[in-house]
């Protein structure tokens, strides 16, 4: 059975698969049976259960859906406790960046993905005037979601909602880098959504690399460039379509239009929320050496502030998720540069909110995407220069465009290139749900949130539908040899692209149509070939 607590706190599968009781099984639940499980037969498994049709259903689909939200919402201590574990992270953040940007996304999914699904009937040209013309959204199948250690929650179950709305089987793959939400996910997720049609698949390099060699419908991944392309190659092998979520160095432009004030806590919220460890972080900041100045006097308090006068003791920093990528950022810091922050915790993995200064393209820190609470400022002349070092580049995930003049702004959305785009603020582009999150080049592939997220999920089949009338008979006829200048100007005439169809030109057809019907019916009549 896929369980979920009722009020009465009593365990039922009718809250989340509907009044469809068909495939429901009772089973017991081993916590460690996925991983038990090699990954041909976790695939075979879900393949098996997709290929009988269970997952198409709208009325079930709704049911996973609310199955995903109730796990969400019974399980909302549990975990808030692995996120502590794995990042340390504020319950607040955890609330906040992961738990409830989840749950609004199952909201909206809920609401409308109904309407989603239905097909859509596209504008018709004159010459299928008479045909029905129609979008299908089908399910791809069996895919795999490969999520990430930085945001084991929203990263990993948010794809999720998107693909389980479109009716797939869904194999989720937690990141090992944050071992305890990933348990928490396998060992709960099971009481909550169908077993056979979506399962955890827990393990490290090894598992990942058995489980890309398996035959999937679609593949979602968030991780880094490096292993994007390790991922792409693997789907190649079976042309299996991916989406890509990446990284990047995302760039930040500062000007002096700006409160200085109030874009400083913007900025330094985005840059260090969860220590850094986010994917659309501002990565390091263009400004000019004045403006420069004004940032680091506002900055040396916002930073007090938000972590107190020893940030490394402040239960609002999240640590560092391994003592590799800790060592990594640490050499980034070299004193010579550093205008604030700069201590750290080794023991804790904690490093205090840092600002380099008289940073240059070539430095260590300016080579490679930092990940951490380390924000480097790179000085400009003016915002034409900073495009042009944007645009030497990779194209970033996020750019971020801190001005009050609308010239600027539109000079960096109209002259550079980034999969997101936020003016005056950070972070929070991706928090819209009525907008497509995803990177460009380097940065990825691919979108989804909301409806794109059951959009790339879906296959968008072409459906055209003719009738046996008379009247489609007698315009297909003038497709047939023997072929006449008469049938090439009129049907040149009936596929010429038009913006939408003009009545008269209805009446033109209408009266083709008659004029054809009359001959063949007087041809009829006198015997004529």
């Amino acid at each position: 059975m896929t369980p979920v607590e009722s009020e009465s706190g009593e365990v039922t599968a009718s809250e989340t698969l509907g009044n469809d009781h068909s495939w429901v099984s009772i089973i017991e639940i081993d916590e460690n049976a996925i991983s038990k499980k090699s990954a041909s037969d976790v695939v075979e498994t879900l393949r098996t259960a997709f290929a009988t049709g269970r997952t198409k259903p709208l009325k079930y689909r709704e049911g996973q859906l609310k199955g995903l939200r109730r796990f969400l919402e019974k399980c909302s201590e549990d975990i808030e406790k692995a996120l502590y574990k794995d990042l340390r992270k504020h319950k607040m953040e955890c609330t906040m960046c992961e738990i409830e940007l989840v749950l609004n996304d199952l909201r909206h999914t809920i609401y409308d993905f109904k309407n989603w699904a239905k097909p859509k009937k596209p504008e018709k040209r004159l010459v299928n005037i008479l045909d029905g013309v129609y979008i299908y959204k089908d399910p791809y199948g069996v895919v795999l979601i490969m999520g990430a250690w930085n945001y084991p929650i929203l990263l990993s179950l948010g794809p999720v909602v998107g693909a389980l709305a479109a009716g797939n089987a869904v194999i989720l793959k937690p990141s090992e880098l944050s071992p305890a939400t990933a348990n928490v996910m396998a060992k709960l997720l099971p009481k909550y959504l169908d077993p056979e049609c979506f399962q955890v698949y827990l393990g490290g390099i090894e598992e990942t690399t058995e489980l890309l060699k398996e035959r999937f419908d679609y593949i979602f991944f968030t991780g880094s460039t490096m292993v994007g392309k390790i991922v792409h190659q693997a789907a190649a092998k079976h042309l299996t379509p991916t989406t890509l979520e990446l990284g990047g160095k995302s760039p930040l432009y500062l000007d002096e239009t700006v409160n200085m004030s109030k874009a400083t806590r913007r900025i330094l919220w985005g840059k260090y929320l969860n220590s850094g460890q986010t994917c659309v972080a501002p990565d390091y900041l263009l400004c000019t050496k004045p403006v420069q100045e004004k940032f680091l006097q506002e900055a040396r308090k916002v930073i007090v502030e938000f972590y107190g006068q020893d940030p490394k003791k402040s239960p609002h920093l999240s640590r560092i998720v391994t003592e590799r990528h800790f060592r990594r950022l640490v050499k980034f810091i070299t004193f010579e540069n550093v205008a604030i922050g700069g201590s750290y915790d080794e023991t804790e993995r904690i490093i205090s909110p840092t600002v380099l200064i008289n940073v240059s393209a070539d430095d260590p820190i300016m080579k490679e995407e930092i990940f951490g609470p380390i924000l480097p400022i790179v000085n400009v002349k003016d915002a034409g220069e900073a495009i042009d070092f944007i645009n030497s580049k990779e194209k970033p995930l996020a750019l971020y465009i801190f001005s009050k003049k609308k010239d600027v702004q539109k000079m960096f959305l109209t002259k550079t290139s980034a999969g997101t785009v936020c003016v005056n603020e950070t972070i929070t582009q991706l928090t819209t749900e009525n907008l497509p999150f995803g990177g460009v080049g380097s940065s990825g592939m691919g979108n989804y949130h909301g409806k794109y997220g059951f959009d790339t999920f879906s296959h968008h089949k072409a459906v055209l539908v003719k009738d046996y009338s008379m009247f489609t008979d007698i315009s297909l006829s003038l497709r047939n040899p023997p072929y006449t200048p008469m049938k090439e100007n009129m049907i040149n005439f009936l596929v010429k692209r038009r913006r939408g169809i003009q009545f008269r030109y209805i009446q033109y057809v209408c009266v083709f149509i008659l004029g054809m019907g009359f001959m063949r019916l007087w041809n009829s009549m006198t015997g004529d070939d």
